[in-house]
């Protein structure tokens, strides 16, 4: 074998426990207004490997129950010109009970991670979680699935 082609294999191995481990997940509230790719987002979702930004897909929605009818809306990302950045275009809705949902990553061997977002009454945001377990020393996103979200918003409507 060629010995630049072992130095590339060795090199490509010692890289690959850096990208071991889940993704995380936070939520800016307020957007900031002074920049453009933010201004007027409702927040901005931040994507983390371990510390540093990261390119992760986002997917987002508006999970509602409205006068005891489920509704899901998918909400708008977009990139915000920063690693790991993506400014929320959504109107929220005022009458029922909301919640938004965004998850990174994907179900697997290095896991996803899920904010769950909890909207008052006036659309505003009120409190933001990941939720986690610990396993060892670690802090691992926990899955959610859309029974523990319906769940969580009929005892909000309760």
């Amino acid at each position: 074998m060629h010995p630049s082609l072992l130095l590339t294999l060795a090199l490509t191995a010692a890289a690959a426990p850096a990208l071991a481990g889940p993704p995380w997940i936070s939520i800016e509230f307020p957007a900031n207004p002074y920049n453009a790719s933010t201004r007027d987002a409702f927040c901005v979702v931040h994507v983390y490997h371990h510390g540093d930004a990261a390119y992760y897909p986002v997917q987002g929605t508006a999970e509602g129950l409205v006068n005891g009818e489920r509704r899901s809306v998918p909400l708008t990302l977009t990139d915000a010109g920063m690693p790991g950045v993506y400014a929320v275009r959504y109107r929220p809705e005022t009458t029922g009970s909301w919640m938004l949902v965004f998850r990174v990553g994907a179900e697997g061997e290095y896991g996803s991670a899920t904010a769950l977002v909890v909207l008052g009454p006036d659309g505003r945001i009120i409190s933001t979680t990941v939720p986690t377990s610990r396993r060892g020393k670690y802090l691992m996103p926990e899955r959610v699935t859309a029974e523990a979200i319906d769940r969580l918003l009929h005892e909000r409507a309760g």
